[in-house]
Order: structure tokens, then C-alpha cells, then sequence
């Protein structure tokens, strides 16, 4: 008779636990909440699901953000390359973008979810829709069985938590792994959103809602002390900022923002020095030398942007060109380089890409992803508490720990 594995959740690491489990001999029996699988990998990316990064194994090591040394053995253990030729494999065509971003060819994240599901067909995973867990039962301080909503109690040999986190909660991520964590002795490490976009003070950067920057170096201050700084694309919302750049800030600097604002300055011109951009100013102050200043530096900024870098300079709109000192344009230059917004909070779990905190991974066991606590009970995913940047890299730890969950549940047991 074959060992069973149950798997509670079906997103990304829990479908793919299961067509590993199945492809190592066991019996899988998969159960998720929602009427279909992978709701929150069908919004990822912005519906184009951005599997993993091809990246090496260093960039990929950086990018995470939380307990990167736990990682070890499944991120060499199941590589991004392993990710990409599994999903090739399984018939889904992929390729890489820009800062070495995996997507599938048809920029349809519903394909990721179709090879996933056509392949636990092949393997012979029992998928259980509309179906929840409530509780993990052990016996003799192993686990022993499930208990669905209904009451019905289901026995196996191994179970596998792959219940992802609070964030998305439209997707049905109502945080149930944390409370089966829990309850079966485990910790469970401060929660909070992550790769959320962030809330600002200023009244001028609501009014800027919708304009996307390009190319632009930002930094995240503490008073002095620089909290993060990176170089990319952001963009600005009724409520403050998001976009990558802010994303990955908010996975940085979310739990001091919990506590105070933080200051944040945007070079709007990192290519320029200083003194590079000052004599650029010049040459466009030069070509408009009669213009009223409001007039003359539609060349410097997207129309969007112009009121509120006009307003910011404190120069009269009005004034001629030719009439503005050297203070005053080596204001207007400083103010490019460090244009200012205060951070104010983070955005909540429903606009969260993924949940910081979670599973304490001292508590599990790193090449198996196997309780230290309770024997036989499994976790992969974002139920853990790993998170990273944004651009490939949760999934790649969602299928670098679900593959070894899966090759290991219900093997000590025959």
C-alpha cells in the first residue's frame, strides 16, 4: 500500500508538493478552500505570473530578505533552472525579461496553472475543491489525521501545510497554516504585509497619481542613516507610492514605518551628477533665457510632474529665466536630485503581494521542510517565514521548499 500525503492549500507550493509526493510514489490527496486552484498565482505578476529569476545562485541569495541561510539546501537543493526546465518539461514555454524575470511566453499566468494541473492529473493527486481543513490531529506526537469542515477525519501518513499567508485576502488567504502552526507548538514570528505599496504625507505626491518614473535611484532615510537604496521604476497613487522600487522598499523598511515615518528622496536624474545636471539647466535656461520660468522646463520632466517641481523650487513661476540666481537654480537642481516625500505607512494585506513573518524556520528542518515539533507534518511556501524582493523570487522559494516537502513527506514511515 502507498504512504498518503495530504496537502492542505492548493496555490503554487501546494500543487507543486503534490506532483512531486505523487511522482515519488504516494498516494496525494490535495485539498483547497476555494472552487479552483491557484486564485493567487492567477494574479501574479499582474496576470502574467512571474515564475521564477534566472538569475545565479548569489543574486538569488541576496534577493531574499528573510532567513536567506535557511534556503540553502532546497534553493540548491531544487534550482531556478530546475524551476524552468520543469515547466518546459510540462509543456509551457517560457522566457526571460528585463533584471532576468521568467515568464511564460503567452504571458497568461491561467497557462502556469493549466500545466500544473494537467501534470497532478498524469501523477494521479486526488484534488479536493470547496473542501477545508480545520484541524491537524497527532497521536503519539506524530501526526495522524485531518479534520475537515464537515467532520469528516482523514488519515495519512504524512501532511504537507502549504497555506500561503494573509496577503491577497480576496484570494482566500485567511492565515488557517498559522493557526495549524500553532496549535501543533510552533511559532509563529511577527506578521505584517510586504511588498506592499507605501502611504505618503505629501498632499503634491497624491496629485501625481498614475505618473510612472523610469530610471530613477531612490533612498529610504532614517534621519541620516540611508535604510534602503536601489535604482528603478516606481510609480506614484492617490494614497502615496508603489511600483518595484517601492515594493521592495516596503519589504525593507515595513516594520520601522510601523513605528515612525521615514523620509523618502528620489534622484530624478541619477545618470547627471550634480554638476553635470547644473550645466544641463543652464543649457535649457540659456535656449528659454526670455521664458517665464514655468515656461522653460517642459524638457526636464513629464508634463505631470511640472506644477510640482515649479511649486517645490520656490521660484515665482512667473519670473523670466534670465532674471533666476545661481542659488535659486542650484536649488532647482538639488531638488531633482533629492525630490522629498515622507513615508508614512504601509498599504494592507489586500494590496500585499506576500506576508512577512510566519512558521519559525528554526523549527524546521531545512532539507526536508519537516516539523522539528511534530514528525510527519510538512510546510512550504509563504506559510514560512522566508520572504524576498520582488522580480521571481517568492515563487522560486515556494517551489524550492514544496519540492522538497514533496520528495520528503511520508518517507520515514515505510
Amino acid at each position: 500500500m502507498k504512504n498518503k500525503v495530504l496537502i492542505i492549500g492548493g496555490g503554487a507550493a501546494g500543487m507543486f508538493a503534490a506532483i512531486f509526493a505523487a511522482r515519488n510514489g504516494r498516494e496525494v490527496h490535495l485539498y483547497e478552500q476555494n472552487e479552483k486552484l491557484g486564485k493567487k498565482l492567477f494574479i501574479t505578476g499582474k496576470g502574467r505570473c512571474n515564475l521564477t529569476n534566472a538569475a545565479d545562485m548569489e543574486v538569488l541569495f541576496r534577493s531574499v530578505v528573510s532567513n536567506a541561510k535557511f534556503l540553502y539546501s532546497s534553493f540548491y537543493g531544487y534550482t531556478n533552472e530546475d524551476t524552468i526546465r520543469f515547466f518546459e518539461e510540462i509543456g509551457l514555454k517560457t522566457k526571460i525579461e528585463r533584471g532576468d524575470r521568467v515568464f511564460p511566453v503567452s504571458d497568461h499566468s491561467s497557462d502556469v496553472i493549466q500545466v500544473l494541473q494537467k501534470e497532478m492529473k498524469t501523477q494521479g493527486v486526488q484534488i479536493h475543491l470547496n473542501t477545508k481543513v480545520k484541524e491537524i490531529l497527532t497521536k503519539e506526537g506524530r501526526f495522524d489525521a485531518v479534520i475537515l469542515e464537515k467532520g469528516e477525519k482523514i488519515h495519512g501518513d504524512a501532511c504537507i501545510i502549504t497555506t500561503g499567508g494573509f496577503s491577497y485576502q480576496t484570494t482566500g488567504s485567511r492565515g488557517d497554516g498559522y493557526q495549524f502552526a500553532a496549535e501543533l507548538g510552533h511559532k509563529v514570528t511577527e506578521l505584517m504585509p510586504a511588498l506592499v505599496p507605501m502611504e505618503t504625507e505629501e498632499v503634491y505626491t497624491h496629485e501625481l497619481q498614475g505618473l510612472s518614473l523610469r530610471n530613477v535611484a531612490v533612498k529610504i532615510l532614517n534621519g541620516k542613516k540611508v535604510l534602503y537604496s536601489d535604482f528603478g521604476e516606481m510609480l506614484f497613487t492617490h494614497y502615496g507610492v508603489s511600483g518595484p522600487l517601492m515594493l521592495s522598499a516596503s519589504s525593507i523598511v515595513g516594520k520601522r514605518l510601523l513605528k515612525q515615518s521615514l523620509e523618502l528622496q528620489i534622484d530624478l536624474k541619477p545618470a547627471l551628477s550634480e554638476e553635470q545636471l547644473d550645466q544641463r539647466v543652464l543649457r535649457d535656461f540659456e535656449e528659454n533665457r526670455n521664458k517665464q520660468f514655468k515656461n522653460a522646463v517642459h524638457k526636464l520632466f513629464p508634463a505631470k510632474l511640472i506644477p510640482v517641481m515649479i511649486s517645490l523650487s520656490g521660484i515665482d513661476p512667473d519670473k523670466k529665466v534670465n532674471e533666476i540666481s545661481k542659488e535659486e537654480r542650484q536649488r532647482f537642481v538639488k531638488l531633482m536630485k533629492a525630490f522629498p516625500a515622507t513615508l508614512t505607512g504601509l498599504r494592507d494585506y489586500n494590496e500585499a503581494i506576500i506576508t512577512k513573518g510566519g512558521v519559525n524556520v528554526k523549527e524546521i528542518n531545512p532539507a526536508t521542510m519537516e516539523s522539528k515539533i511534530v514528525p510527519g507534518v510538512y510546510f512550504a511556501g509563504e506559510v514560512l517565514d522566508l520572504d524576498a524582493l520582488t522580480g521571481g523570487f517568492n515563487l522560486q522559494i515556494a517551489w524550492s521548499t514544496a519540492y522538497a516537502a514533496g520528495m520528503n513527506a511520508g518517507i520515514a514511515e515505510e
